[in-house]
């Protein structure tokens, strides 16, 4: 499961679309309605906020305004509480950084066309539902520098 603190605008289709499906697993979680993936590490950034559902939601609502730019129809019905305003959740400048460098990995190979859209990019913005704050690595990160 990846669910990226980078900004959706710089995911490729295959990014976005995975993303979407992972986050509405992270609901899932979340509200209770499935016994799997419960113990899955990306989930406690959620779990930290203080409207878990809320977070989770907001997340979703904004990879659907990245889909509707691109003309794609991700279904917001799916979303719990699409109209909920909650307060951006930290992560951290370190975070951000390793998975700029995973997602560029990934977009190098894959769709090269939108890696070179983002090569001068040094810095991603984050997710709207993430505030960039100073610091290392999320502690939750599988995957170490």
């Amino acid at each position: 499961m990846r669910i990226w603190s980078v900004h959706p605008r710089y995911l490729d289709r295959q990014a976005l679309v995975a993303c979407w499906r992972e986050t509405l697993l992270a609901q899932a979680v979340l509200a209770g309605r499935t016994k799997g993936y419960t113990r899955h590490p990306q989930l406690e950034r959620f779990r930290g906020a203080p409207d878990p559902l809320g977070a989770v939601s907001a997340y979703l609502v904004a990879l659907a305004d990245e889909a509707d730019a691109r003309g794609y129809r991700f279904d917001r019905t799916r979303i719990d509480e699409p109209t909920l305003t909650v307060a951006p959740i930290d992560v951290t400048d370190g975070q951000l950084n390793l998975e700029w460098v995973h997602l560029r990995a990934k977009l190098e190979a894959r769709s090269p066309d939108v890696a070179r859209r983002w090569r001068t990019v040094e810095t991603p913005d984050p997710h709207p539902s993430f505030r960039g704050v100073p610091g290392p690595v999320e502690p939750w990160e599988r995957t170490r520098p």
